[in-house]
């Protein structure tokens, strides 16, 4: 090779690699810059400084305020590894703290944020941009999303506010920005793509994340997922992380379902869902071919659960109904099923055509209203002596913090020293699905299967564990 070719090969290895580095905003020192690299600044993703700049003072650092008192013989472990995954401050005597994000989305003070950040807040405080605190008042909540919306007491107006975008527009490998408090440090600036759309990580009936891989970490949640034209078009919510910390895997709330959720809080200050009261799931071709069903499976769902007294019920759906088209349209996923049917205005008639033994029938069902997750008929806690045992009902937002694939049985939250479930090893954080091979669904199922027989007979429990799921028989005292 001559040393012209030797000399023309070296500058195109090093423009090459210069291109390269530039695609990531780096550049080379020495000869390398010498070599021609000026070609590089039409090569570099745009800068987020702008945007940054111009979205900023729209996002707040929430902090809160509890008064509370721990309860007697726990130390409250469920709290604690809430408290470790988020980000927010473990329990103190009558003093409980906990900070996170929020979007301001009016001139007149109203903050978007996640519930979870203000769950139990006696106080919440809100530090702007300009470093100014003001006390905020809660307006509304919703736990199934896990979205609040609060309202800084500030007269004047005339506050900065964010611009909604539109998250269904966006593309798997669009640039995103995040900007939030994580770990208390205010207004920290992250970039990186979307990831994934629709994801379904177990929070809850309504899943549909956004997933990025813009660093997400404790703290961020309630702040924005900002689009490159400088609009809100998610909610940081969620990470996936084992030791709580970001590793490149995080979940935003898509703007289009809160601003849907944003109405109802502003007008009632919760959200009024229709109810069917079915559980569906999708068909194989192999289900499809042994139900005798000709029609292709992707048009398909079959109900698996019938809640008693639902309007399902009342209208003479049962379990192993194949349901073919759902108000003159094609069939949801039974992932998206919940949602459709959330949006559907409580006491509005829909039409459902079912096969039932190889024969089509169309069932009118009057939709009901959703039970609201705070309402009283609902038991969230219970106590077993015997076993020594104090449960809760699992909601939206234990399920997504525990990253449960399922909201159906109880979570274990104190176990007794030296009671028969902690003799045989049963701890916090068990989710307890089963009891002598029933399956319980909630805090009262599992009393009442629980209660059933004598003191000193032995009890079985399934009990999920992390990704397993173990049998403990345990022995009631006598």
């Amino acid at each position: 090779m001559s040393r012209s070719e030797g000399s023309s090969l070296r500058r195109c290895v090093i423009s090459l690699l210069a291109i390269g580095l530039g695609l990531f905003g780096l550049t080379l020192p020495g000869q390398a810059a010498a070599a021609g690299l000026a070609v590089l600044d039409g090569n570099r993703p745009p800068s987020f400084a702008s945007i940054a700049k111009k979205t900023s003072p729209v996002v707040v650092n929430i902090s809160t305020l509890t008064q509370r008192t721990p309860r007697s013989g726990s130390n409250d472990p469920i709290e604690d590894f809430f408290n470790r995954f988020f980000g927010e401050s473990a329990p103190r005597e009558n003093n409980s703290r906990s900070l996170g994000s929020g979007i301001l989305i009016s001139r007149d003070g109203e903050i978007l944020t996640s519930y979870h950040v203000v769950r139990s807040a006696d106080t919440i405080k809100v530090k702007l941009g300009d470093q100014t605190e003001h006390e905020a008042r809660l307006i509304g909540k919703d736990d199934r999303t896990d979205l609040a919306l609060i309202k800084i007491r500030r007269s004047g107006g005339n506050l900065p506010f964010a611009k909604l975008g539109n998250s269904s527009q966006l593309e798997v490998g669009d640039w995103v920005m995040a900007i939030g408090n994580p770990f208390g440090l205010e207004h920290t600036v992250t970039a990186g793509i979307v990831s994934a759309k629709g994801r379904v990580i177990g929070a809850g009936p309504y899943d549909n994340f956004i997933q990025t891989d813009a660093s997400i970490n404790p703290g961020n949640s309630g702040g924005p997922l900002i689009s490159a034209e400088g609009e809100v078009i998610g909610v940081n919510t969620a990470i996936f992380s084992q030791s709580g910390g970001n590793v490149g895997i995080g979940f935003a709330i898509p703007i289009d379902l809160a601003k849907k959720v944003l109405e109802q809080l502003r007008k009632n200050g919760k959200v009024v869902r229709g109810w069917l009261g079915v559980r569906a799931q999708d068909l194989s071709a192999t289900q499809t071919a042994a139900l005798g069903v000709t029609r292709s499976p992707a048009d398909l769902a079959i109900v698996t659960e019938v809640a008693d007294k639902s309007p399902a019920a009342e209208a003479g759906i049962k379990t192993g109904d194949v349901i073919v088209e759902f108000n003159g349209k094609p069939v949801p996923k039974s992932h998206e099923f919940p949602a459709v049917i959330a949006d559907i205005a409580p006491g509005q008639k829909v039409s459902i055509k079912i096969l039932r033994e190889k024969k089509e029938q169309t069932v009118g069902v009057r939709i009901g209203e959703l039970a609201d997750e705070t309402d009283g008929n609902q038991q969230a806690e219970a106590r077993d002596a015997e076993l020594g045992l104090r449960v809760q009902r699992i909601t939206p937002e234990a399920a997504r913090r525990l990253g449960l694939s399922s909201a159906k049985g109880v979570l274990v939250v104190e176990v007794q020293p030296g009671s028969p479930a902690d003799l045989v090893g049963i701890e916090p954080a068990d989710v307890i699905r089963e009891v002598n091979q029933r399956p319980v669904s909630n805090v009262k199922e599992f009393e009442r299967a629980a209660r059933q027989g004598r003191r000193g007979d032995r009890i079985l429990l399934l009990v999920q564990r992390g990704d397993n799921a173990v049998f403990f028989a345990v022995k009631r005292k006598a």
